[in-house]
């Protein structure tokens, strides 16, 4: 009895002790023990380096490339311009052009839609600029261009001749022809805004002939 007992208990303790030494022992965790990887990507091969420095020297290139192009447009520009400027100012009497819109906006000559036979000169000093312009329009439109002047028609008074004999001279413009019916005004402002001193051929009525010269002051 005491013998059976004794070898039931050596088998179960031979039985613990098979699974101790026998069995699967302590779990592992995945990954455990494997080395880190690199903290960086993989090492940058010579294409991929020699592609980098070309595409940093193209970025250079066009950072500095392109304002130095618009720099020589520009500076090619401001040369033409320079140029133009200097046609105009040794022409010498009127033009056969409608002064630019810049012109008229600046001496404040608001030549009328339609206006024909449009001619103009411009002179100019470090003190005083005259703009000198001349056009046919109807009657009509002669009303509208003195409105925007700030005068009227009934402002003009007949023989009245307000331009300049030296403002004639300049641009070769003869108010003593006989025959013609002549009538003046002007239009006085306070600088800088240019002052206007006008003419108008009313011979023809319906179709009469503006001069006018505009004088700013610096």
């Amino acid at each position: 009895m005491t013998g059976h007992a004794t070898t039931r208990l050596t088998a179960g303790g031979g039985a613990g002790s098979g699974t101790g030494d026998g069995g699967a022992g302590e779990p592992t965790v995945p990954g455990q023990g494997s080395a880190p990887g690199p903290a960086g990507g993989p090492p940058e091969d010579r294409r991929h380096r020699n592609r980098r420095r070309w595409l940093t020297a193209i970025v250079i290139v066009l950072l500095i490339g392109i304002p130095a192009g618009y720099l020589v447009i520009s500076a090619a520009q401001s040369r033409d311009s320079g140029r133009d400027k200097e046609v105009e100012s040794s022409a010498t009497g009127l033009q056969n052009l409608r002064p630019s819109k810049m012109k008229r906006r600046v001496f404040e000559v608001p030549i009328p839609d339609g206006a024909t036979d449009v001619r103009y000169f411009e002179t100019s000093n470090w003190r005083t600029s005259r703009l000198y312009v001349q056009f046919d329009v109807t009657s009509g439109r002669l009303d509208t261009f003195l409105s925007e002047l700030g005068t009227s028609r009934s402002d003009l008074r007949a023989g009245d001749l307000t331009i300049s004999p030296r403002d004639r001279e300049a641009v070769g413009w003869n108010f003593d022809i006989p025959g013609h019916d002549w009538a003046g005004t002007s239009n006085r402002q306070p600088s800088p805004r240019p002052s206007q001193d006008i003419i108008v051929d009313l011979t023809d009525p319906g179709f009469p002939r503006v001069f006018v010269v505009s004088t700013t002051t610096a």
